[in-house]
């Protein structure tokens, strides 16, 4: 049994955590970190980690990257592996994440979803046939509420297709450039609309011909699941850095 400590108890991804471990035999919810109550629950509860005290197996986070030291203080006091899929951290932030996996296991991915994983591996298949003869853009969609453009997932696209070009520059505001196309660009734009809950959208232009790869997610069940999966995954690993492919490559 992976007990675990769920940081961002509160907030929705917080709440489709909490119902698919409470559907399953090999995991548990043994305490919730959050500024806000999140009122009747059956594990322990406390505002912020330095009032947290509970045994655990693994913390996944789905909070705020403003909890991030805490988190990872914590963390490393109590040799507990992370999963992070909070998004929207700076470089010095993802730096600190870096350095504290030597220390502890972490799981780090901006996307917990098993489909977008796949169409990643897709699109860097796809650069690297196509080459310099295909423009690529992404196009991401999510809901009104979300506070980071782009996504963490549109990022970890773009890494992926820039990771199989000899050069690449990631383009987020065309309208500030009076310019031609460069081959090297990855346009990247983002919409923010209705409850939206995550579309992505890869699109390879060449002449005369166009290849699209997209993912679609219907609810924020598929995250859940993904994290919860990656919690009990990465309980009792060695430190260092681990993400989706090695979850996948374990099934």
């Amino acid at each position: 049994m992976t007990d675990i400590i769920l940081s961002g108890c509160s907030g929705k991804m917080g709440a489709s955590i909490i119902n698919c471990a409470a559907g399953r035999e090999d995991c548990k919810i043994a305490a919730g970190v959050d500024i806000a109550d999140p009122g009747n629950v059956s594990f322990a509860y406390a505002k912020s980690f330095s009032e947290l005290d509970v045994n655990a197996d693994v913390i996944i986070d789905f909070s705020n990257p403003v909890v991030l030291d805490s988190m990872l203080s914590y963390a490393k006091e109590n040799k507990l592996p992370c999963v992070i899929c909070t998004t929207g951290y700076n470089e010095e932030q993802k730096t600190k994440i870096r350095e504290a996996s030597k220390e502890i296991p972490i799981f780090y991915s901006g996307n917990m979803s098993l489909g977008i994983n796949l169409i990643i591996e897709l699109a860097k298949k796809a650069a690297s046939v196509f080459g310099e003869d295909f423009d690529v853009e992404i196009v991401e969609q999510h809901h009104n509420q979300k506070l980071d453009a782009p996504s963490g997932t549109a990022l970890m696209i773009a890494d992926a297709v820039a990771g199989v070009r000899s050069e690449s520059e990631y383009i987020y505001d065309r309208h500030a450039y009076r310019r031609k196309r460069e081959k090297k660009e990855i346009g990247i734009h983002s919409v923010r609309a209705g409850n939206i809950v995550g579309e992505h959208e890869i699109i390879f232009a060449g002449t005369d011909e166009i290849l699209k790869i997209s993912h679609s997610a219907r609810s924020k069940t598929v995250f859940a699941v993904g994290a919860v999966n990656a919690a009990v995954f990465l309980a009792g690993k060695e430190p260092g850095m681990y993400d989706m492919s090695d979850l996948l490559a374990e099934k």
